[in-house]
């Protein structure tokens, strides 16, 4: 971290000297990787707004949402390359693009007239550097959705909402982050902010683990002994390969205890073998892009720990509970809230500080629903059941998303 520090200090009198100015976006097409962390706290710390975008969209999308952004730079890692190639021509605000290596690994011919090295743009500047004192309400990242129709809508991030966010996700009863945790995100960085550990390890002093693009079961499970991570967080079809990997060599996890599975629903057969036959504890969490992201976390209670296994399967299945901030109710064709009883199922609102109130640049309508009382509810798209002690489970996608 002291050295994340000095760098991302170089980094934000780099872009001072390339002319970025506060509230200007600055692109990245990256895996997670130290440098991409430096962009995290270089370009927001300096008043600009970090955008992360999706690599695993089409060009033409990513192309759109570069110019909708209207991102000044466009750091990439060298795996993208070949995306960059494709949309380098149709970027209209972008000033250069930014290799996420050093000189000796810059590629030869790339065909990109305003390419510059990473490592060479930073080793010229002064880590020394006074941070902006910023108006908590400023800007401080962009994601774009990529679950919608039509064009990706930006969900800008401020620093308060981001921070906000932050404490409630580290909390004992949503992620339970501390210092004497080693956490490895395979979520993605450019995936709504990696669901926020880069901020949260960062916050607490956990030690942070980035797997690059290795994402396969048998690079996973290396890394994971080797670093001696004790919590990870990914969607499914990851831990699949994971899983996969440990039954093929029967080798156990020696540090691992906790996992966060998010994105799509946890089986019970997943559940059941990181649980019963490796005892790695699951976390079920759910989220959106415009809710920064984390809504609900699946920590149990205490009146559920003496319950029978079956039926502590079957609270672990749901996503679980709200984390600080978040409000959420559902409710009915007409509008009216619904009971929290497990099986009625309605429309699933929310509100909360870190819930997005309108999408990037106000194209179009207001996402926002008033309720009779005049609040304002953001209406997520999904169907549920939320149970008597608050406990939420996804159960369709509303009929007109």
């Amino acid at each position: 971290f002291r050295d994340c520090h000095r760098r991302a200090r170089q980094m934000a009198n780099a872009l001072t000297s390339l002319g970025v100015k506060p509230s200007d976006r600055i692109g990245t097409l990256a895996w997670n990787g130290y440098r991409h962390l430096e962009l995290y706290y270089g370009v927001s710390g300096m008043g600009a707004v970090l955008h992360t975008i999706n690599p695993r969209l089409h060009e033409d999308q990513v192309a759109y949402i570069a110019n909708h952004a209207e991102d000044q730079f466009i750091f990439f890692d060298l795996t993208f390359l070949p995306l960059i190639k494709a949309i380098a021509g149709r970027c209209e605000t972008v000033k250069a693009f930014i290799a996420m290596t050093d000189h000796a690994h810059m590629p030869k011919d790339a065909g990109i007239d305003n390419l510059l090295c990473y490592e060479d743009v930073i080793e010229q500047c002064s880590s020394d550097y006074s941070w902006p004192v910023l108006d908590e309400d400023a800007a401080s990242t962009l994601c774009y959705t990529s679950g919608t129709t039509g064009n990706p809508k930006g969900a800008l991030y401020s620093h308060r909402s981001s921070m906000l966010h932050t404490y409630a996700a580290a909390l004992p009863d949503a992620l339970n982050c501390s210092a004497r945790d080693v956490i490895l995100p395979v979520v993605p960085m450019f995936h709504v902010n990696a669901w926020g550990l880069p901020y949260i390890a960062c916050m607490v002093g956990a030690k942070l683990v980035f797997p690059g693009p290795a994402l396969d079961g048998k690079s996973l499970y290396d890394l994971l002994e080797a670093e001696q991570v004790t919590l990870s967080a990914g969607v499914p079809t990851v831990w699949q390969g994971l899983l996969g990997h440990v039954e093929e060599t029967g080798q156990p996890f020696s540090s691992m205890r906790r996992t966060i599975i998010g994105g799509a629903a946890c089986t019970p057969a997943m559940l059941r073998k990181f649980q019963e036959t490796y005892g790695v504890s699951v976390l079920h969490a759910w989220g959106m892009t415009e809710l920064s992201p984390i809504g609900t976390v699946g920590t149990m209670k205490a009146r559920h720990i003496g319950m029978s296994q079956e039926e502590r399967d079957a609270v672990q299945s749901k996503q679980g509970r709200v984390v600080f901030g978040v409000d959420m109710k559902i409710v009915g064709a007409d509008g009216i809230e619904l009971p929290w009883d497990g099986k009625t199922s309605g429309d699933l609102l929310v509100r909360g500080p870190s819930v997005v109130r309108d999408y990037f640049r106000n194209e179009g309508d207001s996402p926002l629903r008033l309720d009779d009382e005049g609040q304002a509810w953001f209406p997520t798209g999904d169907v549920a059941t939320i149970d008597a002690d608050g406990f939420m489970q996804i159960t369709d996608r509303s009929k007109d998303v």
